[in-house]
């Protein structure tokens, strides 16, 4: 039974520096900033991302299809994002295109490095979605 014990916390213990080790890469890359979507009653919720620029826009990057952020914007597309001191009103639009999604994946592994390469272990590849940044046009 000591076995077992001892077993399931080697387990567990892998298990929390595995998580561990992806929130340090997440939070060690090259530039980080802040997205703040607003929730249905239009609170502010404040998500720290990595953005890369292509063609005269930010773009950024869920991982997922399902995360939070993404499914705010996609109710309100109105956010503002904090980038080197600075807050923008910027309009947030997902690019669901595979080749576009591509693209963005690429330039994140060349700015972001090993990084990226650790935290795409947890990312749907196929699933994530890129998002491009566009200015608010006066809201």
């Amino acid at each position: 039974m000591r076995t077992l014990y001892v077993a399931v916390g080697v387990a567990v213990a892998l298990a929390a520096g595995f998580v561990a080790s992806i929130l340090l890469a997440s939070e060690g890359g090259e530039e980080i900033v802040v997205l703040r979507t607003f929730d249905a009653g239009g609170s502010p919720v404040e998500t720290r991302l990595w953005v890369v620029d292509e063609g005269g826009s930010a773009w950024l990057r869920s991982g997922v299809p399902g995360s939070g952020w993404l499914g705010r914007i996609e109710a309100n597309p109105r956010v503002e994002l904090e980038r080197s001191g600075r807050t923008a009103r910027m309009r947030a639009v997902p690019v669901r295109d595979p080749v576009g999604r591509d693209r963005i994946h690429a330039l994140m592994r060349e700015k972001y490095g090993f990084a990226d390469v650790w935290v795409s272990l947890i990312r749907d590849a196929a699933g994530s979605v890129a998002v491009r940044l566009e200015p608010a046009g006066g809201e």
